[in-house]
């Protein structure tokens, strides 16, 4: 796939970014705009987990100089379309989506809802929208499924889905596939691995897992000898997105964002017992519907194309979230 750096690469961009107010969206947000970009935030707010923390992180963007913010549900048809068709757009990033592996066996439409239905009316407001250069869109490493061939690679074939949630994030991506090659539009796909770190969402397990040992409550691993995955600390997400942003494909192009450092469950658990200064209490449980076993990220592309070099090991990257939740829980 082709890359291009577009002619105005120095000149400020004027970005739509839905689900300001989620972990990524958040952390991104505050990057842009301190690069001097405009960002235009969007996010429903809905209450999969605590609105209080969307609401709070949204607090340290709206007084920062470019940004404004429209609460919307993103997959109300013709929604994004009326409103920002016409906004002189340069760029999309799309983050809006329904999170989480296991909750999508209780609530199934909501992934269909928030992330094909919600992703299909991003894809029409960005062939609608004359002065779009380049849309990007958050995929998963969930797409790859089980597997024992690692790591995994952009060019592995994605047919095989453990969850709901990874079928829709496949879906996404092959929406984009279509889109990108009947209306000429510049879309890139980035499949996170397992992004942590301060505000970061509740229902993950560092943020469960800190919670608990802080507590003195019994944390719950489910198959932990068999689990590992490729933690990526959320500031070396944030820190490459401009220049994803900037460098558009020729079409539609996939890349994994990961740490390509695949850590055991029960190796992640001791680094965070460390950071909180205490021993937890387990209770071993079979593995979970949904769930895979590997997570591994050849980052050979986004490497070569955006310069993508993630920095952060859990050792580092750990001890920054607990301090920060240790801040949220006293506020």
């Amino acid at each position: 796939m082709a890359i291009s750096i577009h002619p105005s690469y120095s000149a400020p961009m004027r970005i739509l970014l839905t689900g300001a107010a989620g972990f990524v969206g958040f952390h991104c947000a505050r990057a842009l705009l301190r690069a001097g970009h405009t960002v235009i935030g969007v996010d429903s707010l809905n209450d999969y987990y605590d609105p209080a923390l969307k609401q709070a992180r949204l607090a340290q963007l709206t007084d920062k100089s470019g940004f404004t913010f429209n609460p919307q549900n993103i997959a109300e048809p013709g929604a994004l379309r009326s409103q920002f068709e016409t906004a002189g757009l340069t760029h999309i990033l799309h983050l809006a989506a329904q999170a989480g592996v296991r909750y999508s066996l209780e609530a199934p439409r909501a992934y269909i809802d928030a992330n094909l239905a919600g992703h299909l009316e991003v894809l029409e407001l960005a062939r609608h929208c004359e002065t779009l250069e380049h849309c990007v869109y958050a995929s998963s490493s969930s797409v790859y499924g089980e597997r024992t061939d690692v790591p995994f690679s952009e060019s592995d074939t994605v047919r095989t889905p453990a969850s709901l949630y990874a079928a829709t994030k496949i879906g996404g991506e092959m929406l984009s596939e279509s889109y990108a090659r009947l209306y000429g539009l510049r879309l890139t796909g980035l499949r996170f691995f397992t992004v942590y770190g301060p505000w970061g969402r509740p229902d993950m397990a560092y943020w469960i897992f800190a919670e608990k040992m802080l507590k003195g409550e019994p944390i719950t691993l489910f198959a932990p000898d068999a689990m590992q995955r490729d933690f990526t600390f959320i500031d070396d997400i944030s820190g490459v997105m401009e220049t994803i942003l900037r460098t558009p494909a020729d079409g539609h192009a996939v890349y994994n964002l990961g740490n390509t450092s695949p850590v055991a469950l029960m190796d992640f658990v001791r680094e965070i017992e460390r950071a909180c200064g205490v021993t937890a209490s387990l209770d071993i449980q079979p593995r979970q519907p949904g769930d895979v076993s590997t997570t591994y990220a050849d980052i050979v592309r986004a490497q070569a194309d955006f310069g993508f070099a993630p920095q952060t090991p859990i050792r580092v990257g750990l001890p920054q979230f607990v301090d920060w939740y240790r801040g949220w829980i006293s506020r």
